[in-house]
């Protein structure tokens, strides 16, 4: 088995012609019909009995050639590109030539390797880092959410219904005198001034006490998804059989100890403080990571082949796919669910596959013009860390992720530390608070 030639069929596609030797394609020719023997019926032989000449003769000499050429094409193409520099990043596309039992097969394949690109002018990227300060307003906000989760409700019974209780109301809507599809229910739970219903409804369940019957009276917006129902008056027969308020707790250093490990409400703000001031950091980092990307894909020359979007988008699918199924799903639920199914998904996938092939493509060219190198102490410890991350043995996820893999996700990570490090970074205002309703006032 040996490369016979190699061309250039256009910009990112070669065209390879390989053979394999006689003896090679015989034994090939001998393993099938051995395989399929048993399922032939030749007249005047037992099932599974006929010899190959026999078979051969009946059904023509190549009857077995096209199952061996299937069973020799993968060790005869491994050994046919074993040698080849460039990167092939499509599947093989396979023609025979020619075979006999004399000379033994030649075959020809085309594919897509990956392509030559082009980058200039990747260090001094000017970038804005966005301000990572913390307002007071964000801290209060933070404070608000604890505040909320910490609180309790409270049966009202001495007072009518306000913005923001919780009501618990019988209805039944009537058009015209008429009773209406989908207009009535019973024990419904509405927090008022939510804007569930439409509206004018909430606004008259306001002032009402525990026990009350009356009407409400609204009209359905012209753009109503039900057509019969759009730009009627409606009357609502209701009862009010409940009402419920927010308790929240007072914000003191009793509800810090309730709520945190600190002993006082200052304590505990600036502990919110801190934990919001490095989500702000790590936020400000991503962002400066994703406009440097952005210019470098700007920057980058290159004629992409098409099936390296495709390939991207492909695995993509699988990890969305393996994500689904950590949390119980699959896609075939979750196609019944969203209405999409595997096309739909493949065309949200593509945006970000594209852009996570030209970045490869980019940072890879960078780590070469730039000669980054990596140690076998970082391989070493990289190979560590994935072990960490899957729960696997190191020798495990060695036999799992070759050498050279690590090493070119290394000298991508390296390349993408040196844009970021060389790039001109400017810092933005820091944020302001927004002004209170007195003060603008």
């Amino acid at each position: 088995m040996s490369l016979k030639s190699q061309e250039t069929i256009a910009a990112n596609q070669r065209k390879i012609t390989f053979d394999v030797d006689a003896e090679t394609f015989k034994k090939a020719i001998e393993k099938v019909y051995r395989r399929q023997a048993k399922n032939i019926t030749i007249p005047g032989f037992r099932k599974g009995h006929a010899p190959r000449a026999i078979i051969e003769k009946m059904y023509g000499k190549e009857v077995f050639f096209e199952d061996a050429i299937n069973e020799v094409i993968p060790d005869a193409y491994t050994d046919a590109v074993k040698d080849i520099e460039e990167t092939i990043v499509s599947r093989p596309e396979f023609d025979l030539v020619s075979a006999s039992v004399e000379d033994g097969a030649v075959l020809s394949c085309t594919y897509f390797v990956k392509p030559d690109v082009e980058i200039k002018d990747y260090l001094g990227i000017p970038v804005e880092r966005p301000a990572a300060n913390v307002t007071e307003d964000e801290v209060n906000e933070e404070l608000k959410r604890v505040q909320n989760r910490n609180s309790r409700m409270i049966d009202v019974d001495d007072r009518p219904a306000r913005n923001d209780d919780l009501v618990n109301i019988d209805f039944e809507g009537f058009v015209d005198g008429e009773a209406f599809e989908g207009g009535k229910a019973e024990g419904h739970q509405l927090k008022l001034g939510s804007g569930q219903f439409i509206p004018g409804f909430e606004d008259q369940v306001v002032g009402h006490a525990v026990g009350d019957e009356f009407d409400v009276v609204v009209t359905f917006p012209a753009d109503y998804q039900a057509e019969n129902l759009a730009g009627k008056e409606a009357t609502f027969k209701c009862k009010l059989n409940g009402i419920k308020y927010t308790e929240l707790p007072v914000l003191d250093d009793e509800f810090a100890r309730d709520a945190s490990e600190f002993d006082t409400l200052d304590e505990y703000k600036e502990d919110i403080r801190k934990h919001i001031e490095e989500d702000h950091k790590k936020a400000a980092d991503n962002k400066v990571d994703e406009e440097l990307i952005d210019a470098l894909i700007e920057k980058l020359e290159a004629d992409i082949p098409e099936c390296m979007f495709e390939n991207e988008t492909e695995n993509e699918v699988r990890d969305y796919d393996n994500r689904l199924r950590m949390n119980g799903l699959d896609l075939k639920t979750y196609f019944q669910y969203t209405g999409l199914d595997l096309d739909a998904l493949r065309k949200q996938m593509r945006p970000t596959a594209e852009r996570q092939v030209k970045t490869r493509l980019a940072l890879e060219k960078i780590a070469a013009l730039e000669n980054i190198a990596v140690s076998d102490e970082e391989i070493e410890e990289e190979y560590k860390r994935l072990s960490e991350q899957f729960g696997m043995e190191v020798d495990k996820v060695k036999e799992a992720v070759d050498t050279k893999s690590v090493t070119e996700d290394l000298k991508v990570k390296h390349a993408i530390d040196l844009v970021r490090e060389k790039a001109n970074i400017t810092e933005a205002a820091p944020k302001t608070e927004e002004p209170k309703a007195e003060d603008a006032e």
